[in-house]
């Protein structure tokens, strides 16, 4: 780890203290970003925000809380999770204004799967990672999403070549699983977050001092090196155009 990484204390720098650097016009950004929650919840209910706790997210529940739209927000527990992003939600759940729901997979379905493939079948292939993203992701983000109008995410355009063009709100049908698909953060950097995040004292998870800009679910996510990319954590023994568990593909 070289020097710029640790702080006066001789200790790992927070991520916070690492990344937070505002963009000249973050508070343009700031301001659209507040106004188009304001928007969902005014003209789209109902809709809810998909939280994975990571530091976008915690940031879009700050702002929900902040303009007391009322806006629930819902996590999936995919029965997989760090132990630190466990501890976060139940924080999160006790301080949270708006409500915050949790939707886990459907257990037999998980048994059947580890009994038939075993605990480790995501590294053996990419359809059957593909096949367990899709039990312990994409069934219950089904099942979060039903009766929704619009559905908030915190996906960013710096965040990968695949989302470099991620739109504040995207009506496509195949993006947004029929639903209006709401990016309020798609302008902001990653120094925008963390500025943010620091100025508001925001709760976030603190694998992201351990250099995890991305946090899944434990087997999948690993910290990153100087110079990786920001996703590079996440399948890194896959393919860097694949990856994406379903939730944000669009084709």
């Amino acid at each position: 780890m070289t020097s710029s990484l640790i702080s006066s204390r001789n200790t790992p720098a927070k991520a916070t203290e690492l990344h937070a650097k505002a963009s000249p016009d973050f508070a343009a950004k700031l301001a659209e970003t507040q106004a188009l929650l304001q928007r969902a919840a005014a003209e789209f209910a109902p809709v809810t925000q998909a939280s994975s706790l990571g530091a976008e997210d915690v940031v879009i529940t700050h702002l929900i809380n902040r303009l007391q739209l009322g806006i629930p927000v819902f996590v999936l527990e995919t029965g997989a999770l760090h132990t630190e992003t466990l501890a976060l939600l139940e924080r999160t759940q006790a301080h949270s204004r708006a409500p915050i729901k949790v939707f886990r997979p459907v257990p037999e379905s998980v048994i059947q799967f580890v009994r038939e493939k075993g605990q480790d079948a995501m590294y053996q292939s990419m359809d059957l990672r593909k096949a367990c993203c899709g039990i312990r992701k994409m069934e219950p983000l089904a099942r979060a999403l039903t009766g929704q109008r619009a559905w908030i995410t915190g996906l960013r355009q710096e965040q990968s070549n695949a989302r470099a063009e991620v739109p504040l709100l995207d009506t496509s049908e195949e993006a947004s699983k029929n639903l209006a698909k709401f990016n309020p953060l798609a302008r902001w950097t990653w120094g925008d977050v963390w500025h943010y995040i620091a100025t508001n004292q925001v709760d976030y998870n603190p694998l992201h001092d351990q250099f995890f800009p991305s946090i899944g679910c434990a087997p999948c996510t690993r910290a990153i090196s100087l110079g990786e990319e920001f996703r590079a954590g996440r399948w890194w023994w896959e393919d860097e155009a694949a990856k994406e568990c379903g939730l944000h593909v669009k084709k």
